[in-house]
Parts: structure tokens; sequence; C-alpha cells
């Protein structure tokens, strides 16, 4: 945590309209749910799937770079990589272990239809949504990590979503259902003014110098 009155000072570079607005979506905000992507290789679906993420409250998201390397593309992602908190790996088993011991359910997504339909799923744990790259899906280390298999039922002739679209409706259903429990899914107090301060200083132009202009005050 930064000095109270630090916080303050920088408080006073943000509108009152943009902290009222960190507030309200800090509320929302949740890390009950998390998102995996392995090898995503198009920028676009990697970049949606963090902007979905964001938009539905999700706020961390864990990328597999094993293959491809990076793919977060800051233009489609909107700005969205700012407010969510992005973990890299370079390969599925560590990413599944650190997963494992801070106690999440993994849940892989697959068109199979002998998975579990999305509607159906538990969601009295902690779960973490693993999405595969574009056309081979989620690897034989992903599938063979996983705790549970779920889809998406599709009635069309087409028998898969684009990755981001299935992000999409899976993390709008599982938020929506989520909101309606009981269970503990919000940030904890610290957490959430922990990430108010981060994402004052985001809002910053110029941040170092401001809190070195502060410094040299007191």
């Amino acid at each position: 945590m930064e000095d109270p009155a630090l916080v303050d000072y920088l408080e006073s570079f943000v509108s009152k309209d943009r902290l009222k607005r960190f507030e309200e979506v800090l509320s929302l905000r949740t890390k009950y749910l998390t998102v995996v992507m392995e090898d995503v290789y198009h920028l676009h679906n990697a970049s949606a799937v963090i902007r979905s993420a964001d938009i539905f409250g999700i706020q961390e998201v864990h990328v597999i770079e094993r293959r491809f390397g990076k793919r977060l593309d800051k233009k489609i992602a909107l700005g969205a990589q700012k407010w969510t908190d992005i973990h890299r790996y370079k390969s599925t088993e560590e990413c599944l272990r650190i997963l494992k011991k801070r106690d999440y359910t993994l849940v892989a997504t697959t068109p199979k239809k002998d998975a579990l339909p999305i509607d159906r799923l538990n969601i009295s744990g902690k779960i973490a949504f693993l999405f595969g790259a574009e056309k081979e899906g989620l690897s034989d280390a992903a599938l063979n990590g996983a705790d549970q298999f779920v889809h998406i039922p599709m009635v069309g002739f087409t028998k898969s979503l684009n990755v981001s679209v299935a992000a999409a409706i899976i993390l709008q259903q599982m938020t929506t259902k989520l909101r309606t429990t009981d269970l503990t899914w919000q940030l904890p107090d610290g957490e959430k003014e922990a990430k108010r301060q981060d994402w004052i200083k985001k809002s910053i132009k110029d941040i170092d110098q401001i809190i070195d202009r502060y410094n040299t005050k007191i």
C-alpha cells in the first residue's frame, strides 16, 4: 500500500467521475473465475479474450506462450490490458501447476458433446477456464491436466466457435451466475485498494515525474 498522503495527492490528477468508476468496477471484480489461453495464434483472438475478461469483471488472465510468443495486440485490446492482471508462462505444465496450488478447478473448453454443457457447471469452487489454439484446440498437457470438460451447446451446422467468441459466452454466463450466489467471489478490501491505486497511477501521464515531484516536497 502507498502512503495515504501520496494517494490523496495522486487522486487530485484524476477526475472524480473516473475515481467513482474505479469504485464501481472494483465492486464487481473477481479472481474467483479466471481465464487461461494456451498458444492462441491470432493477435485479434488473444486480445479479444483479454477485452472480454475486463468487460465481465475477470481480474486475472493467464497466457501460455509456449509456441507463438507474445500475442497481445494493444490496439485491439483497447486498453483492457491496463485494467487486468496478465500472467505469462512458457509452459502449460507451469501454468496449471500454479493454478492448482491456488485451489482452482481446471475446466477445459471443448466442442465435444460428451463434455458437460456450460450451464450445468458447478461453481461452488474457484474455476480456471482453459481455451486452446484456434485449429488444434487444447494440447494433451492441458487436457490431461484438466479436472472437468465443458462445451457450449450448438444446434446449427457449424460445430465450433471462434475462441474469443467462446470465451465471451462462457464468461458472460458464468459471471452472471456467480453474482446470484452467496459465494465469496469479490476481491478482498485490501486487494481492491491496491488495484485502485494501481489504476490511478495508470491513469496519470508522466506518473514517475509526478511522484518524484511529490517526494521532493516532503
